[in-house]
């Protein structure tokens, strides 16, 4: 048993690239999140995909910068809490009127593993190559709850045609996931992203998405020390005007906001009239 545990663990690829990277501290913070008492959701393979000894060093490097007190840790993780627990819910709520998800920028996105979809709905994944092949390898062992296709692929580059390989059905209504993607691309990739996007969706689709403002790219873009800001591409403050530009009607609220609070901010967010002001957004869209 322990030569097999061993020869696994041997073909199970390292993450090197930095914006790859990314992945494994959001799926840190989903695991430090599913062990409290009172999470907002549980992810049983957040931990697995981030792999023991890589959990100790975050954990350590964070105790480190802010304290043992578990208000800090709160703090730190609580924009991934709520963020994965707002887009849950969004999920779960519109699988009624659709039969098909795609995630781009999947990452360690756990979803077809751990939400209560039906077996007949279909999820695609897609994301990076140095991403996928070390998720495939850890999670082989474990089955999805429904039709899952992991897709590894360069979004910067032309992927439509992964999609429909894969059997997309570009006829039918579709949900878009784009969690902690678009900040990392130029502008010009974004747009090039939303057209395909729009193409491939028909009218009933929904599109959900996470941006920042311009204020934050451009202040997180200048911190060379920070492993997420520093890659930071894109900010917007007109998300709905971004969207509307493609056919899609969003809904936009703040992180912190009564909608997406879920009991862990107590700092009032400050609104959106007043400008220049570091922000994030979470939007939900349709495609009229």
């Amino acid at each position: 048993m322990k030569n097999e545990l061993t020869a696994k663990a041997a073909k199970i690829p390292e993450i090197k690239n930095d914006v790859c990277r990314t992945a494994v501290v959001m799926a840190a913070k989903r695991a430090i999140e599913s062990e409290r008492t009172d999470r907002l959701f549980k992810d049983p393979f957040a931990a697995k995909l981030v792999g023991y000894e890589e959990m100790q060093s975050l954990r350590n490097e964070w105790e480190k910068q802010d304290g043992k007190d578990p208000k800090s840790m709160t703090l730190r993780i609580q924009f991934v809490a709520v963020r994965t627990k707002f887009f849950d819910d969004f999920l779960i709520s519109v699988i009624p009127e659709v039969s098909q998800i795609v995630i781009l920028g999947a990452g360690y996105d756990t979803r077809a593993y751990r939400l209560p979809f039906p077996p007949e709905i279909c999820i695609y994944e897609i994301d990076l190559p140095e991403i996928m092949s070390r998720k495939e390898a850890i999670l082989e062992d474990i089955p999805s709850k429904c039709h899952r296709h992991a897709i590894a692929a360069d979004l910067q580059k032309p992927w439509g045609h992964l999609l429909k390989n894969q059997g997309y059905k570009s006829k039918e209504p579709t949900v878009w996931l784009m969690e902690g993607l678009l900040m990392y691309l130029d502008e010009k990739d974004i747009h090039t992203l939303l057209q395909t996007i729009s193409d491939f969706s028909v009218k009933g689709s929904y599109l959900a998405a996470d941006l920042i403002s311009v204020k934050s790219w451009e202040i997180g873009s200048q911190n060379q020390n920070g492993l997420i800001s520093k890659n930071w591409r894109f900010g917007t403050d007109k998300p709905e005007k971004l969207l509307a530009s493609y056919g899609w009607n969003a809904s936009v609220t703040q992180p912190g906001e009564i909608r997406a609070n879920y009991g862990r901010y107590s700092v009032q967010i400050t609104p959106r009239s007043i400008p220049r002001r570091r922000r994030s957004f979470m939007a939900i869209a349709k495609k009229e």
